[in-house]
């Protein structure tokens, strides 16, 4: 095999991002919901995410600055309003989310552009979307800031406080894969989906 080693010092920022989105695949995408201290809400998907600790429950999701260095709405609502909603949207809401990826006015709000639904979530200001069966209502527990050139993270550390879940897809201990079909982020345009999965017994 040669070497194909190569100092990040000398990739840019783009060619690291393609190298991380293509390589680091299938990605879990957060759908979060967010408000600005007028009660405006915003929708946006981000697949740098994950689960950071289960007790606490806690949820890692990092939004990047833009090309030109400015935060996205979310990091800016938080900054507000420090609560979120990440919901799992699955295949079937593929295209609304992919709608709510779109650059739209701060103020206008994704849930109406997307063509969905507000629903409360226990006491958080934020709303959930109603067609989304996984919902975690959570407050912010930290932003981890990487600086303010283009595409840097900030890593929100989002504490899961209430919890909506569908018993079409989880019956309280297992969730059915087949009812939420979950989709992964790939690179450019591309996405997963989990219709073809293999198990591994772990080792003891």
């Amino acid at each position: 095999m040669s070497d194909a080693s190569h100092s990040v010092d000398g990739l840019d920022t783009g060619s690291l991002y393609r190298l991380f989105s293509g390589a680091i695949a299938p990605r879990p995408i957060a759908w979060v919901a967010t408000v600005d201290a007028a009660g405006r809400a915003n929708l946006a998907p981000f697949s740098f995410f994950n689960v950071a600790s289960v007790d606490p429950p806690v949820l890692a999701f990092s939004p990047l600055l833009n090309g030109e260095g400015a935060a996205k709405d979310t990091i800016r609502n938080l900054d507000e309003v420090a609560e979120c909603v990440v919901h799992i949207g699955g295949e079937a809401l593929a295209e609304a989310l992919n709608a709510t990826s779109a650059s739209l006015p701060r103020g206008e709000e994704e849930f109406a552009h997307a063509g969905l639904t507000k629903a409360p979530l226990g006491e958080l200001r934020v709303p959930r979307i109603e067609e989304a069966p996984v919902a975690f209502g959570c407050r912010v527990r930290d932003v981890i800031r990487f600086g303010d050139r283009p595409l840097a993270g900030n890593l929100v550390l989002a504490e899961v406080t209430v919890i909506h879940a569908d018993a079409s897809v989880w019956n309280g201990r297992h969730v059915d894969l087949e009812a939420l079909r979950p989709i992964g982020r790939m690179a450019g345009a591309d996405y997963s989906r989990c219709t073809d999965r293999f198990a591994l017994e772990r080792p003891e």
